[in-house]
């Protein structure tokens, strides 16, 4: 298999992509129109998963732009709530996300990537593998009042290393 960095779904001449008015409750969930519900910020849920593990990778969200340009290219692109930017994955860290399959949900208003990551196969700014690092221990898991339990031994990459002095798009 192809490094994932090293593969490109991007076409000489991409189709240009429509989406459709929402005009009907059968055309959303029975047709085959893409019609996806974007909400008062005009953002898509978007679950990142790893496309071989099934692992869960990351969650963000999408606006128009970056829905086309995911659909155009094979790779993934969001739109950075924190930051007010359109981002593709991975141009900074070279940790590219190429979207083997992309699914929607049944009332068009949530989207699923299953990806093949490039570089260290890494998907968290912090340099953790899955952004979902922590669990959270539920019922009798619980022991002496721990709250976070850390579900991956070590960091992948070096933030620091990999992003310098770009600022964290983490906002208190």
């Amino acid at each position: 298999m192809q490094n994932p960095s090293e593969v490109s779904n991007v076409a000489d001449n991409a189709e240009p992509v429509t989406f459709h008015s929402r005009v009907s409750i059968e055309q959303v969930e029975e047709g085959r129109e893409l019609a996806p519900k974007f909400d008062r910020d005009n953002l898509i849920v978007s679950i990142t998963t790893d496309a071989e593990s099934g692992e869960v990778l990351m969650l963000g969200y999408m606006n128009e732009e970056a829905l086309t340009k995911t659909i155009q290219t094979g790779e993934a692109h969001y739109w950075s709530r924190s930051r007010q930017v359109l981002w593709h994955k991975g141009a900074t860290s070279g940790l590219v996300q190429v979207v083997e399959e992309l699914r929607i949900d049944d009332d068009q208003d949530a989207v699923w990537l299953r990806v093949r990551v490039g570089g260290t196969g890494a998907s968290c700014h912090v340099g953790y593998r899955s952004c979902f690092y922590r669990q959270v221990p539920i019922g009798a898991q619980r022991k002496d009042g721990e709250m976070l339990r850390f579900t991956e031994a070590s960091k992948t990459f070096d933030p620091v290393q990999v992003y310098g002095d770009e600022p964290n798009p983490t906002i208190l």
